[in-house]
């Protein structure tokens, strides 16, 4: 028990402490590594927890796909930091609007406050116990039998900010030859042959 609570508290401070570097860091290439770093340390609380399918899940998805991702881009794009450093302090007051009222939310559900005489609790899909529903299984159930309609909403809210980064970054840039698709399978043989008559003794000139 007090080694359990002495990796609790271990991964705990590291997670905290990774976490505030990845906001502070200057260096991109460093922030990204803190974020690593974070991601390991939350694996090893969802390990305590009794969770190991979700520690799994975090380490080959997050670590192993985002982060490595969001490594690469950072390390091979040109972004210039500083102007966009520069630009976020006019945002600065809507940003710490945004952020009083997220703690107020949580809050009111791990305080367990009532609000407008509804009270809140985190308690509303209780896990069932360890020892009778496997942890995979329990997850399973809750995101794909009780809460499959918030899940498939998230989905759709993850697809549209995708299409949304996509539009927003993607630029036509002049004189790049780019394949059309539509253009090559609407081509007929007319346009794709053309034949030519050379005159008979033509060919020597």
């Amino acid at each position: 028990m007090i080694v359990a609570t002495l990796c609790f508290y271990l991964f705990a401070g590291v997670a905290i402490v990774s976490g505030l570097m990845v906001v502070t860091a200057r260096n991109p290439v460093h922030a990204v590594l803190f974020l690593i770093l974070t991601f390991f340390n939350a694996a090893g609380l969802f390990v305590l927890l009794g969770a190991e399918f979700l520690a799994m899940a975090l380490v080959v998805v997050y670590v192993g796909a985002v982060a490595v991702l969001f490594l690469f881009v950072v390390m091979m794009l040109d972004v210039n930091f500083q102007e966009l450093r520069a630009g976020a302090a006019r945002y600065m007051s809507v940003g710490a609007l945004v952020g009083l009222a997220l703690l107020a939310e949580l809050a009111l559900v791990l305080g367990g406050m009532t609000l407008g005489g509804v009270e809140v609790s985190g308690g509303a899909l209780p896990t069932p116990p360890a020892d009778q529903v496997h942890n995979t299984r329990a997850l399973g159930q809750i995101i794909y039998t009780d809460l499959f309609v918030l899940f498939q909403i998230a989905g759709l809210i993850l697809l549209v900010a995708m299409i949304g980064a996509i539009v927003l970054t993607l630029r036509s840039r002049p004189g790049v030859r780019k394949q059309k698709i539509a253009d090559q399978l609407a081509r007929t043989p007319e346009q794709a042959v053309e034949v030519v008559k050379v005159p008979l003794g033509g060919g020597a000139q």
